[in-house]
């Protein structure tokens, strides 16, 4: 099946689902493409391909599921047991094996990471504050790359308050966000 196909599949069940529950803003339902898929897809442009993806409260899978589908070996972790059915019901329709789903809560899933982290790395969208997400990983050092809005600048002078880390901000494609880039002193 093409990627093509594969999101075509995607926004249906999309479609489908929120009809039964809230999954996305229902005034995005008509441009699933460039709301979500578009915004999740440009991680792709900054993200190294030889890593192991972690999205870190995953919801409708954005940008988890879109990363999975161009490549990525991605974990999706979300705790909400009606939003871990879609998730499922999206890796079996498009058949996404290197999709792994994580119903539980982010803390108790990076607490069991393996010691040797390089290769992982967390994506987030409309998951937390950069300082609520760093509260959660930044015990591990592995980088971030978090899809953020146009306040990101007071977000990054609170969270550099309590951490120390090298940050890029690169441009959204697809609003008047940002995608942040953090890497960790070690």
């Amino acid at each position: 099946m093409s990627n093509k196909v594969k999101f075509e599949q995607y926004a249906a069940l999309l479609r489908e689902w929120s009809g039964r529950m809230n999954l996305v803003a229902p005034s995005t339902l008509n441009d699933i493409e460039n709301r979500h898929f578009a915004d999740s897809a440009q991680l792709a442009d900054v993200l190294p391909r030889d890593v192991n993806v972690v999205d870190l409260g995953s919801g409708a899978g954005f940008p988890g599921v879109v990363l999975a589908i161009l490549g990525w070996n991605v974990v999706c972790i979300e705790s909400i047991g009606k939003k871990v059915a879609f998730l499922s019901a999206v890796k079996d329709a498009l058949d996404l094996e290197n999709l792994t789903i994580y119903h539980g809560r982010v803390e108790d899933y990076v607490r069991h990471l393996p010691a040797k982290k390089d290769n992982i790395v967390f994506t987030a969208r409309a998951f937390a504050s950069l300082t609520k997400i760093m509260d959660y990983v930044a015990h591990t050092k592995c980088r971030l790359f978090l899809l953020k809005g146009r306040e990101i600048a007071g977000e990054i002078a609170l969270a550099e308050q309590r951490y120390k880390f090298n940050y890029t901000l690169t441009p959204s494609k697809t609003g008047d966000g940002f995608i942040v880039s953090v890497r960790f002193d070690r």
